[in-house]
């Protein structure tokens, strides 16, 4: 999810869920990158600060946010690069 300034929070960010046990640790090493947003930072979900990460990482986070998530019929369909795979040779 992208929130923009939400509720003047101050955070251009996104907001992603990660594996459980990791929020508590990217909380505490890099707390000016990551943050426990409102809502569903309670079910595990972590802020992304934008300007405090690459265009790379944030690619990363994102893809293992949708991995967590996306059901596994869907996922089938992507190979580890997560790249669509073509079926019809």
């Amino acid at each position: 999810m992208f929130a923009n300034n939400h509720h003047n929070d101050g955070h251009i960010a996104v907001w992603i869920p990660v594996p459980p046990g990791l929020q508590a640790t990217l909380l505490k090493t890099e707390p000016d990158k990551f943050f426990m947003p409102p809502y569903v930072g309670v079910r595990g979900w972590v802020g992304i600060e934008l300007d405090a990460v690459s265009d790379e990482e944030l690619g990363f986070h994102l893809c293992e946010a949708w991995r967590l998530i996306a059901p596994t019929k869907i996922q089938s369909a992507f190979g580890s690069a997560g790249r669509r795979v073509r079926t019809n040779l």
